[in-house]
């Protein structure tokens, strides 16, 4: 049984002593050192790494924000550019219908004109036409005449 007995002398007692204070102060003390040379280089490491990062999300976001407000200026000034454009065409295309719409009424104030012009014409030949047509007959009534009687005819005979 020595044995057992030498094994409960190295057993672990239950009961607190004053080691109890002396590791606890031993702890304590770890704590603060390790604070003071891991932790808190290590936090501030992290801390500023965070802030990094964080700094650099927000210049990212600046720069997102930046690129679609241009984006946005870019689209709206195309817009209207376009819409210039189309209007600039649109004026053209009436200037251009106007234009053609005179020329049109020109020339067929210019058509009429000559339609007339040549009315006039052809009433001046018609009334030639009936004034030798008309001396033109009665010669030929004359000459029929004469030619029928046998004797030339005179100006009283002929009406």
């Amino acid at each position: 049984m020595p044995f057992v007995l030498g094994f409960a002398e190295n057993s672990i007692q239950l009961v607190p002593d004053g080691t109890l204070i002396l590791h606890v102060i031993i702890i304590l003390v770890m704590i603060y050192v390790l604070n003071v040379t891991l932790y808190k280089p290590i936090n501030q490491i992290l801390e500023s790494r965070e802030k990094r990062t964080r700094g650099r999300l927000t210049e990212a976001q600046e720069i997102t924000q930046s690129v679609s407000e241009k984006m946005r200026e870019y689209e709206r000034s195309l817009r209207q550019a376009r819409a210039e454009a189309y209007a600039q065409t649109e004026s053209e295309h009436t200037a251009a219908m106007k234009e053609r719409q005179q020329e049109l009424n020109e020339m067929r104030a210019q058509l009429t004109q000559t339609i007339a012009q040549e009315k006039k014409t052809i009433e001046q030949q018609v009334s030639e036409a009936r004034v030798t047509l008309e001396i033109e007959s009665r010669r030929l009534a004359r000459e029929i005449g004469s030619r029928v009687l046998g004797r030339p005819l005179g100006d009283a005979e002929m009406n």
